[in-house]
């Protein structure tokens, strides 16, 4: 994994501004255009890892910034023992996939994808952080949840089922704005107000990795060249293994003996014990983080477990909605990227002003690109 000998300034070598004339090399018009949305969607997701390892990881030549904070590392331990390794391993895998996809652009003569200009926001001054700019911010989140459920239904497929609501496993996480690393030293103390923050990270680990799983398979439909379909297909199934650990780890912040928890800083946020009652049961037991059988394609056939959503059909925008929205600050407003959305629906807020339009795709991916290759039925994501 440790990979790409290329330096980020070979990687990285066109600047985020596109311009009418996106140039595809090699590649068809559409494929570039799927490649690019990947690489942005892997920049930005990097950059949640970044902040995340820089505090709650392992700090070291694969990757390196921040010094971790301990009381917030101690919090992560609690869930796992393993948190910290694996918060590392998948920042290096993010890593290695947007310059992986940058690198392979740049060898088709195509146009690849920079988003260092947008770096503008503050992010955590927390001992152990960078206090580097950054793309995303993790200070105040609103996290859908439903994942949780969605993947323990047994009834109920997106795709088959796209105006049923799967009940959140955290309701609270859904209807607030909530830190998930420590904002500053003030909110390592006292010891469940960082459980909370550590538990609301456990959370967006699987949210995050979630949109992933699903994204890539359904993305790998719409590319017409056989090695772009096997880079979707190889680079897919690692999202996947991250969402299943992710998966697993965010029980712990829903059973015992973490569980039942409220941050006592601000109490509307609340993590249940989801194996005793009114919980329990299939759809919120805490060790089933295998996909449960569904119904698949039609209700015609057997259930069988799977991936969910993987329909093509509407993807913007389905899962556009599904990038967090992270706040700009004021600066960069007037030339926000519209980056179509990956992840599930989450609000990342940013002093107190949420931007409606936030990240947005460059013309990276326009309509007319997105429809020229065998993409009908793909709504552009503009």
């Amino acid at each position: 994994m440790a990979g790409a000998a290329l330096s980020a300034g070979t990687l990285l070598a066109t600047d985020v501004q596109a311009e009418d004339g996106d140039r595809s090399g090699s590649l068809s018009k559409g494929d570039a255009a799927i490649l690019r949305f990947l690489a942005a969607a892997e920049i930005l997701e990097t950059d949640l890892w970044v902040q995340y390892n820089e505090l709650g990881g392992i700090q070291d030549s694969e990757v390196p910034g921040g010094s971790g904070s301990g009381p917030y590392t101690d919090a992560l331990v609690a869930l796992d023992g393993d948190m910290p390794q694996y918060i590392h391993d998948n920042t290096e895998d993010e890593h290695t996939h947007f310059r992986f996809i940058n690198a392979y652009l740049a060898s088709k003569g195509a146009d690849t994808v920079n988003l260092d200009a947008f770096r503008t926001l503050p992010g955590s001054t927390a001992t152990g952080s960078s206090r580097k700019p950054r793309l995303t911010n993790l200070m105040q989140l609103t996290v859908d949840t439903s994942f949780y459920t969605r993947y323990r239904s047994r009834t109920k497929n997106p795709d088959l089922d796209p105006n049923f609501k799967f009940p959140p496993a955290v309701p609270s996480l859904s209807s607030g704005q909530f830190p998930a690393i420590p904002r500053n030293d003030a909110d390592l103390t006292p010891h469940d107000h960082i459980q909370a923050i550590a538990n609301t990270a456990a959370f967006h680990f699987a949210f995050i990795e979630g949109g992933g799983t699903s994204l890539y398979p359904s993305l790998a439909q719409r590319v017409t060249n056989v090695q772009v379909l096997r880079i979707l297909l190889s680079i897919g199934p690692t999202e996947t293994a991250h969402f299943q650990i992710w998966h697993d780890k965010a029980g712990a912040a829903v059973s015992a003996p973490i569980a039942p928890l409220t941050d006592p800083k601000n109490p509307t946020l609340m993590f249940p014990d989801l194996n005793s009652p009114p919980f329990g049961g299939e759809n919120f037991q805490t060790n089933l983080i295998m996909p449960e059988p569904c119904p698949f394609l039609s209700r015609k056939f057997r259930v069988c477990s799977i991936i969910r959503p993987t329909k093509t059909e509407g993807l913007q925008w389905e899962q556009s909605r599904r990038l967090p929205r992270t706040g700009f600050s004021s600066a960069n407003r007037r030339s926000s990227l519209k980056c179509c959305a990956i992840w599930q629906p989450t609000r990342m807020q940013h002093a107190g002003n949420v931007s409606q339009s936030n990240f947005q795709l460059p013309d990276y991916c326009r309509a007319a690109d997105w429809q020229k290759s065998r993409t009908r039925g793909l709504k552009s994501p503009l």
